[in-house]
């Protein structure tokens, strides 16, 4: 198999090179497209320049993509991806097989190899091989590795049902709360698919009193709603009580897979359980309206994503040392240390 790589140090030469490769129509990785990463990095991340690397199969045309930022030393890099990604690593594109994905990342690690001596990944999947095939490659390219989960991700696979079908599986006090408050709060709601001033200054109005006014990059989320909206892919939930916005989320439907980007309520409207209900208002849309196959709820094991979701599935942290590098060694001295008092521990605790 023939592979070559290549490495990249800005977004103008990615989009040359790339073409088509990382748009809408190729990539069906929201987190991995061009136009998430280049607006994540120039609104979120700019005071890191980026790395990235690229391998691609000759014959097949198959490829990977795997986007990084740099680190405040040399030669440090982790994952162009904050808590607006679900995931990070790998970006497969064209058609492959478990060999040649091996024989991309292979190539990856190489040039890697080239330009620094740390990697560090986070919520790096494996439904796919993802995290399994890094390792892998990685290390029978010469690196270290070490590799934890560090969360988990919460899905629905909707199975064909519809909403009727999924609501009646939902735990019963759920679903007694939206039928009870819905009517009794006199909570509507809205689900609108483009952004316009006026429900955007609501969605920013809930934020400035939810827990939570400080989180978000707010030009960076627009942008990401005008995006999507463009591509009749947003779906801007809102909910109201006596005319006033009390809660908001921002999801996103594409290729079959809805993604649940955001959400907030105003804190003194707490009791309405609006939060709620406008979930149920969302997850009847996306499965009757826009039929996803796929809901994915983000990282995090908050207790309340498994009323809605039925499967979760592990996320991985991993970091690369190049143990050629000197710059690598007391990085790999303090772990290899850890790993030696662990074991006594372990050891002592057993005796």
């Amino acid at each position: 198999m023939h592979v070559f790589g290549e490495s990249f140090d800005n977004f103008e030469s990615v989009a040359h090179f790339a073409g088509a490769k990382l748009s809408r129509q190729r990539q069906t990785n929201l987190f991995f497209r061009y136009s998430w990463l280049e607006s994540l990095h120039r609104h979120c991340l700019n005071d890191r320049a980026i790395k990235v690397y690229y391998a691609e199969a000759i014959d097949s045309k198959a490829n990977v993509w795997l986007f990084l930022v740099n680190e405040k030393l040399p030669g440090r890099h982790s994952a162009l991806s904050n808590f607006y990604s679900f995931v990070s690593g790998p970006a497969f594109g064209g058609d492959y097989d478990e060999i040649t994905k091996l024989a991309l990342l292979r190539e990856l690690a190489a040039i890697a190899a080239k330009n620094g001596h740390k990697i560090a990944l986070h919520d790096v999947p494996d439904e796919n091989g993802e995290a399994t095939l890094m390792r892998r490659a990685f290390r029978l390219t010469g690196w270290q590795v070490r590799h934890e989960q560090c969360d988990v991700n919460h899905i629905l696979h909707v199975n064909g049902r519809s909403f009727d079908d999924y609501w009646r599986t939902r735990p019963g006090q759920m679903r007694s709360t939206v039928r009870r408050k819905a009517r009794s709060h006199g909570i509507t709601t809205r689900i609108d698919t483009q952004i316009t001033k006026e429900n955007w200054r609501d969605y920013r109005d809930v934020y400035r009193r939810s827990w939570k006014p400080d989180e978000a990059s707010f030009d960076f989320l627009h942008e990401l709603a005008v995006n999507e909206g463009t591509a009749n892919a947003l779906r801007l939930g809102l909910a109201y009580k006596d005319g006033r916005a009390i809660a908001a989320q921002l999801w996103t439907v594409d290729h079959g897979i809805a993604l649940i980007h955001k959400l907030a309520y105003d804190e003194d409207e707490k009791k309405s359980s609006a939060g709620t209900i406008l979930s149920a208002a969302l997850f009847q849309h996306v499965i009757d309206n826009d039929k996803a196959e796929l809901i994915d709820f983000g990282t995090g094991d908050d207790g309340y994503k498994a009323d809605w979701m039925e499967t979760a599935r592990p996320r991985y942290r991993q970091v690369y040392y190049w143990p050629h590098s000197p710059f690598a060694w007391p990085d790999l001295a303090w772990h290899g240390t850890k790993r030696f008092i662990s074991g006594l521990v372990e050891k002592s605790l057993n005796d």
